[in-house]
């Protein structure tokens, strides 16, 4: 930060941190409410993305899935890859299991977490609508890289449902 002192520094951050946490930086009020269950080693795995919200952190992104694997102390390796501009892009992070069914925490800077929430899951963990804290991120995974116009609907349907503007979502490519 140029011309901001140790004190400008940290007022910036600690308004930054108030942001964060308050609902108005949020966006809009949705239903992020996780599943009432979920059976990790199911979970497990690997899932494709089939769309997502826009982010910096994935813009781009084509090909995108993620493989979520358990360390023997009960924290999840998440990796995330892709392709961006026709290369191999991939993210590493760490996720930890909380007391509520659904809700994972996950890292990928640090000592800094965010909420992973498995909102709707298929009864086979075919599929999962996942979403966060705030009404800006939104994916929906699903096992295979394509998904059936019925199944697809009622996960649009349920995210709609919750306050999602499911018309804001980006269709990410699995073609080869």
């Amino acid at each position: 930060m140029y011309g901001v002192n140790n004190k400008g520094a940290m007022s910036l951050l600690l308004i930054t941190l108030l942001c964060l946490a308050s609902s108005s930086c949020k966006g809009q009020n949705v239903d992020n409410s996780t599943v009432k269950s979920l059976d990790l080693d199911a979970y497990l795995g690997t899932w494709y993305e089939i769309a997502r919200f826009d982010h910096v952190f994935e813009r781009g992104l084509t090909h995108a899935m993620a493989r979520y694997t358990l360390n023997e102390d009960g924290t999840i390796v998440v990796m995330n890859s892709g392709l961006k501009d026709g290369k191999d892009k991939a993210s590493k992070g760490k996720a930890k299991v909380t007391d509520t069914p659904g809700l994972l925490r996950v890292s990928f800077f640090g000592p800094f977490y965010s909420d992973y929430r498995v909102m709707l899951l298929a009864e086979d963990y075919s599929y999962a609508l996942v979403g966060s804290g705030s009404s800006k991120f939104l994916w929906i995974l699903s096992r295979t890289p394509k998904m059936s116009g019925d199944v697809l609907d009622k996960i649009l349907t349920e995210a709609s449902n919750r306050g999602y503007d499911t018309d804001q979502l980006v269709w990410v490519d699995h073609s080869r």
